[in-house]
Parts: structure tokens; C-alpha cells; sequence
């Protein structure tokens, strides 16, 4: 994706060999840098965790998102008047000019092949990432952390945004 048909380098112009010894790679940047773009657009960290962490929880198999102490406190957050849910817990992203990489926390209800739930979870977040914020993700990394047995009488599986 090119903003208005330019494409800049990260490391400047490559007009020439590289000399070096390093790469150079070629990187588009949207809005911003062009001397004809009419404006840049940032896309803040928190907004694509929030994208992930909603697509992540749509996915059937899994049960929370976030480690067992981040979900400890983030259910009493949760019941405490004017608290609201953390849709990031879980989810931790960096975000460049036009790339993202992702690293989720996941905990999968009993009985589900990970495997799968792990592939849908990737599927789903980077569709709904790129198509939101146009940003390139190369990267879903998922650690299961725990899996919520059906005799366990923990928090409420987390509701799924449709």
C-alpha cells in the first residue's frame, strides 16, 4: 500500500548498492512523510490491542484472556463500581509505521484441540488488525497459560462481542 504512489525507504532513498553489509528494505508509510499526503494518522498501541483482544475473545474455545493473576484482578476491577473490562489484558502489541506484531494470552476451555483454537485466534486477529487499521501483521505470537477445566468454579468465561 503506497500513500499517494510514493514509497519511501526506512533508511532513506536507495538510490545506490548497499554498501554496508545491512539490507535495506523497502517500507511504504501511510500518510505520513509524503510531501503529498494531506496529513499523517498514528495508531496508537492500546487501539490495536483492543482490536486484538475482541477478536481473539470471538473465538469459540477460548475461555480468558491474560495470565491467572492479571485475570484475578481484572475480575475484581471488573465488580467494582465505575471499573470497567479490560478487552487488552492478555494482549500486549507493537506498533510501527505500517507493521504490527502481536503476543496474546490465552486460556482455552478443556476439551478443544489448542492447536486449532491457537490458529483461529491468529486467523481472526490478523484479519480484524489489518482490515481496521490497514497495518501489516507479521507476527501473532499465543502463549496458552492455563486451561479452564469444566468442574473449576473460577470467573464467568468472558462474553464474546458480536
Amino acid at each position: 500500500m503506497t500513500a499517494g504512489g510514493r514509497t519511501s525507504t526506512a533508511e532513506g532513498d536507495n538510490d545506490g548498492p548497499d554498501t554496508s553489509g545491512t539490507r535495506k528494505t523497502q517500507t511504504t508509510r501511510r500518510g505520513g512523510g509524503d510531501p503529498g499526503s494531506r496529513g499523517r494518522t498514528t495508531i496508537a498501541d492500546g487501539v490495536v490491542e483492543k482490536i486484538a483482544g475482541l477478536a481473539a475473545r470471538d473465538v469459540p474455545g477460548v475461555h480468558a484472556m491474560g495470565s491467572g493473576i492479571s485475570r484475578t484482578f481484572g475480575a475484581v476491577r471488573d465488580r467494582v463500581p465505575g471499573g470497567s473490562k479490560s478487552v487488552t489484558r492478555g494482549v500486549k502489541a507493537e506498533v510501527g509505521e505500517v507493521q504490527t506484531a502481536l503476543d496474546l494470552e490465552i486460556v482455552v476451555e478443556y476439551g478443544v484441540s489448542i492447536s486449532e483454537v491457537s490458529r483461529d485466534v491468529r486467523e481472526n486477529v490478523i484479519a480484524a488488525v489489518e482490515r481496521m487499521t490497514g497495518l501489516e501483521v507479521v507476527e501473532v505470537n499465543i502463549a496458552v497459560s492455563d486451561v479452564k477445566l469444566p468442574e473449576e468454579e473460577e470467573e464467568e468465561p468472558e462474553p464474546r462481542i458480536q
